[in-house]
C-alpha cells in the first residue's frame, strides 16, 4: 500500500495536540456545574460510568479524525499484472503411413506409437499452428494448419495405413507438407517428417522437395522409425494373422541429406521410448517466442477508512444521546 498524496499524513501531528488539549481542559479548565438544594438523588451508584462514556466520545472523535486524514491521503494498492503475448511456430506432420508401418518393434506398432507421441507433442504446444500430412505411395493432407487442438488430435487418431496405394512417396509427403506451409507467415516453419522405409513411389524427388523447403525457409526434422536388423511384422497366412521377422530398411543418409539441406536434424528411432526423446528434443529446439509486459494495476483503499471514520462519528453521536437520557 503506498499513499498518493502522503505530505497529507503530516496533519496526524495535530492528534497529539488536541488530545493536550482536552486533557489540559479537563485537569484545569473550567468545568460545568450546576447548585442543587440537596446531592441525595446524585449518590446512587448508577452515574459511575458517565465520565467514562464522555471520555469514550472524545477519544471516537479523534479515531474518526485520524481516519479521515489517512483517507483523504489517497492509500492505495499495486498489484503486478503480466500480459503474454506468444508467437508461436508452424509444425506439419508428415507421417509415413505405409503397411509396413505395422511392425512390432514398437509397442503396440510403429503407426500407434507414432500417433500416441504426436499427439502428447501436441498437447504440450497450445500456441503453435500445427497440421498433419500423411504418405505412402502417394500423400494427402489429412489435417491444414490450425490451432483446434481436439480437432487435431481426432484427425490425428484416424491416421491409419489401407487408406490409399501402398508404397513409401518420401517426396510427395514433403513437397505437400511445404505446400501446406509455404504462404505461412509464422516467424518458424517446421516439418516433422517420420518414415520407415526408401523412397520407392510418386513423382517428386525427395531432394528437389527439401530444395524447396529450403527456399520457403521450412526446415525438416526427419525420424527414421524401426530398430537395426529385422523386425516382427504381421503376415496373413493360410492359418491367420502371423508375425514374421522382416528387414528393416531405412534411407538414413536421404534423410540426413533432407535435414542438413533444410537447417533441421535427423533422429534413429528403435523404441516408444526414443522416439518420445525425439520429441521432447525437438520441442526444446523449437520453442515458441513469448514477450510478457508487466503493468501495474492500482486499487483505491480510501473508502475503507472513510467508512471507518463514519461509523466512529456515529458511535459518538450514539454516546452523547445516550448519555443525555441516562437518569
Amino acid at each position: 500500500m503506498f499513499f498518493e498524496y502522503p505530505y497529507l499524513l503530516w496533519l496526524l501531528l495535530l492528534l497529539p495536540l488536541l488530545l493536550a488539549l482536552y486533557i489540559y481542559r479537563e485537569v484545569s479548565g473550567r468545568r460545568p456545574h450546576l447548585r442543587v438544594s440537596a446531592i441525595a438523588p446524585w449518590k446512587a451508584g448508577g452515574r459511575q460510568a458517565l465520565p467514562l462514556l464522555r471520555h469514550l466520545g472524545e477519544a471516537l472523535r479523534l479515531v474518526a479524525l485520524a481516519l479521515i486524514i489517512v483517507a483523504i491521503a489517497r492509500p492505495r494498492s499495486s498489484t503486478q499484472m503480466e500480459r503474454v503475448d506468444t508467437e508461436g511456430i508452424d509444425i506439419v506432420f508428415a507421417m509415413d503411413v505405409s503397411t509396413s508401418m505395422l511392425a512390432r518393434d514398437f509397442q503396440p506398432d510403429r503407426l500407434s506409437a507414432a500417433k500416441d507421441i504426436s499427439i502428447e507433442f501436441i498437447a504440450q504446444r497450445p500456441s503453435d499452428r500445427m497440421g498433419i500430412v500423411v504418405f505412402a505411395g502417394e500423400s494427402y493432407t489429412q489435417c491444414p494448419l490450425t490451432t483446434d487442438r481436439a480437432t487435431l488430435i481426432n484427425l490425428m487418431k484416424e491416421v491409419q495405413t489401407d487408406l490409399i496405394e501402398d508404397g513409401t512417396a518420401i517426396g510427395n509427403g514433403l513437397a505437400t507438407a511445404v505446400a501446406r506451409m509455404k504462404d505461412s507467415d509464422a516467424r518458424s516453419r517446421v516439418v516433422i517428417l517420420l518414415t520407415d522405409g526408401v523412397n520407392n513411389s510418386g513423382e517428386i524427388d525427395p531432394m528437389m522437395a527439401a530444395d524447396i523447403a529450403k527456399t520457403y525457409g521450412i526446415r525438416v526434422y526427419t525420424i527414421g522409425v524401426g530398430r537395426e536388423g529385422e523386425a516382427p511384422y504381421p503376415v496373413m497366412t493360410p492359418w491367420g494373422m502371423q508375425l514374421q521377422n522382416l528387414k528393416v530398411e531405412i534411407d538414413e543418409p536421404l534423410l540426413k541429406n533432407i535435414a542438413s539441406a533444410t537447417g533441421g536434424k535427423y533422429f534413429r528411432a528403435d523404441d516408444n521410448t526414443k522416439l518420445s526423446e525425439i520429441y521432447s528434443e525437438i520441442d526444446k529446439m523449437e520453442k515458441t517466442r513469448t514477450t510478457v509486459d508487466s503493468f501495474p494495476v492500482y486499487k483505491d483503499l480510501f473508502m475503507n477508512y472513510a467508512l471507518a471514520a463514519l461509523i466512529c462519528l456515529l458511535l459518538e453521536l450514539l454516546l452523547a444521546v445516550l448519555i443525555r437520557r441516562l437518569p
